[in-house]
């Protein structure tokens, strides 16, 4: 797949390369090259805005972290930087700036911990009251992944195919980096194998025997379908109608109506807390005993390529509603098969969410 050269809108993401085309004249890529190679550091710029969500998102995947991922970008966009006057054209500009974050992101992994879910640590809890200590960043959490607006359109994010759906994240983590970046390569961004061993300075024959094993582990971690297809037979209607519902129910502390919505061996995580649940029963009991204790206004939103919501709790001192948790769906056959509470602040921050929404008092309630 070569780098796009179509004159694409200043505002859209290009379904052909993944890139943003930030250019309003649509500069075609070589002439931008050829004057970054020569010092023009406008055009470099410009470069760096075709390639930036598309490798943030490459190092998200390799590293499971919005952080790290920032980290091995800047990293990756200063040594293309240093390295652009050795870029001789034989591979594309994709595939050589992929081939350094790459490299960087391997770097990282070997001094970064492990991502992970709260499932990853242990059986389900039936405790309700019990979701054990707040433990930001240890263990090192998997964290979701920002969806831009263009993103909430199903034909461009199927297209662009970023592939940070949570499930599918979580079970790269799982594997050796090495595996995960052969992985990533022949898969999502579709490198030959010999662009591949080229990059990890390996060989062929490596590469396919670890792309072998990476796909066995992967599959077996992940036996649904992907989001995008739950969100594709949905249908545009479907999608609207049950996060409506969602954020109804959710609204009105509704615990039957959400607990109608939810397949019987659904999941809740609520990272940074390690404490888990399993089936609608214990769940139902969680929402009641403990979550709707106090109130909620929610929001939907677009969180690693899936539907979610953006739930605001009642301060008690003045009546605001703040920022608590990023509850990311994953669906199977329309039922809500997953919930992921995010609640640590830190990654909050990501997501350009504001802190507070009003009071917007629902029709009925007290």
């Amino acid at each position: 797949m070569t780098p796009c050269r179509l004159r694409c809108p200043a505002t859209r993401v290009c379904n052909r390369c993944g890139g943003r085309h930030s250019s309003g004249v649509g500069t075609p890529e070589t002439t931008l090259v050829v004057a970054a190679r020569g010092g023009d550091t406008a055009a470099f710029e410009q470069l760096v805005d075709l390639y930036r969500r598309p490798l943030h998102a490459h190092c998200y995947r390799m590293l499971g972290s919005l952080q790290d991922a920032e980290d091995a970008l800047q990293e990756t966009l200063l040594a293309a930087w240093r390295g652009l006057g050795g870029f001789e054209g034989r591979s594309s500009l994709r595939t050589w700036l992929h081939r350094i974050a790459t490299n960087v992101c391997l770097r990282l992994a070997q001094r970064r911990p492990r991502r992970v879910l709260s499932s990853d640590l242990g059986p389900a809890s039936t405790d309700v009251r019990d979701l054990g200590e707040f433990r930001a960043g240890d263990p090192a959490w998997l964290e979701p992944y920002p969806s831009e607006p263009e993103l909430t359109d199903p034909a461009a994010r199927y297209q662009q195919r970023e592939n940070v759906e949570l499930a599918f994240v979580a079970a790269l983590q799982k594997l050796p980096a090495t595996q995960r970046a052969v992985l990533i390569l022949r898969e999502v961004l579709e490198l030959s194998a010999a662009e591949v061993a080229e990059a990890l300075d390996t060989t062929v024959a490596s590469v396919n025997s670890a792309l072998q094993r990476a796909r066995k582990a992967v599959d077996h971690r992940i036996v649904e379908g992907t989001q995008a297809g739950e969100l594709r037979a949905m249908g545009e209607r479907g999608r609207h109608d049950l996060v409506a519902a969602f954020v109804a129910a959710w609204e009105r502390a509704d615990v039957d109506a959400l607990l109608d919505m939810l397949a019987e061996d659904v999941r809740l995580t609520m990272p940074p807390y390690p404490a888990w649940f399993l089936g609608k029963a214990d769940i139902g009991r969680i929402l009641s005993e403990h979550i709707f204790r106090n109130r909620y206004r929610a929001r939907p939103l677009v969180v690693s390529g899936q539907l979610a919501v953006a739930c605001y709790r009642r301060d008690p001192d003045d009546g605001g509603f703040l920022l608590r948790t990023l509850n990311v769906l994953t669906l199977r056959d329309g039922q809500v098969a997953e919930m992921n509470a995010f609640l640590d602040p830190s990654t909050h921050r990501w997501f350009g969410l504001p802190q507070e929404v009003p009071d917007t008092n629902l029709a009925g309630e007290r």
